[in-house]
């Protein structure tokens, strides 16, 4: 016997679907509103959107440092390991030279840590959703060429599609910006969100028994399987974040809001849509 019980069997498809439905919904909004806000779903940062950015060694509150960048487009002050992280938007050879200047002059223990020209961070933007395209529609392909029925495998797709979506309008909400790490962290999230979708559909078409016992097994194999994968990347994450290595500790938060929605997505929606497509007659 599992530790979680799993029994969808009194409530109807619909009702199972509807809240990760909503979620979905909302989740596009927020998403439209970023991309009218700022051309891009998730707000990109310094690789994609260009700029420069500073670790610098100071007293000053936010306002104060604002205060001293008034003429320059500071964009976000975040609290470093060390320090705080100035990162301002692009900027003309000039406008930087003089920000140099301005910086090293105020703050005296200060250090630069990445300047990425406008153009080069639009090539960056255009290669990395490129990249997201290609992978998730060559997730599709297979998917599609491994069960050859369209219900259960747009199931599949349907549920990755929204792990993708919810986890990036989370990004927007708690401030993770679109840079080429967080974009690596979305590739492995289209891998992490189609393991357990696999195996509940494998399990329901593909194996005799009730649909509640299949469902049911099926669920106690997929949530060990996130549950060990939720648990390593916590740990990354702990480490990273109080390390002080931003690239990494970004990239294990935006797994960890990935497979915490991909329950979701999996377990009601998947689910709802193959306990629906068996009721109806499909499968064996």
């Amino acid at each position: 016997m599992g530790l979680i019980k799993y029994n969808i069997e009194k409530y109807p498809p619909l009702q199972l679907m509807s809240i990760p439905l909503v979620l979905l919904v909302v989740s596009l909004l927020l998403l439209g509103l970023n991309i009218a806000a700022t051309g891009m779903p998730v707000t990109p940062g310094i690789d994609f959107a260009g700029g420069y950015s500073y670790s610098i060694i100071t007293t000053q509150s936010d306002d104060q440092i604002r205060a001293v960048f008034t003429d320059y487009p500071l964009v976000v002050i975040k609290e470093g390991p060390t320090g705080k992280q100035l990162q301002f938007g692009p900027m003309e050879q000039a406008e930087r030279d003089s920000l140099d200047a301005l910086v090293g002059s105020t703050y005296p223990q200060h250090e630069p840590i990445a300047g990425i020209d406008a153009t080069f961070g639009k090539n960056n933007q255009a290669m990395a959703v490129l990249a997201l395209i290609i992978s998730f529609i060559g997730m599709s392909v297979v998917v599609f060429i491994s069960f050859r029925t369209f219900v259960p495998s747009m199931a599949v797709v349907l549920s990755a599609f929204a792990d993708m979506v919810m986890t990036a309008a989370v990004m927007d909400i708690v401030g993770i910006q679109l840079t080429l790490g967080t974009t690596a962290a979305l590739l492995m999230l289209i891998g992490y969100s189609v393991d357990s979708d696999i195996l509940l559909t494998t399990r329901v078409l593909k194996r005799q028994g009730k649909l509640s016992d299949k469902l049911a097994g099926a669920f106690q194999t997929g949530i060990i399987m996130t549950s060990t994968t939720f648990v390593a990347v916590t740990a990354m994450f702990i480490v990273s974040y109080f390390g002080g290595v931003e690239i990494m500790w970004q990239i294990s938060a935006v797994l960890l809001i990935g497979l915490a929605v991909d329950v979701l997505n999996t377990w009601l929606t998947n689910a709802a849509i193959l306990k629906w497509y068996v009721q109806k007659g499909g499968g064996r």
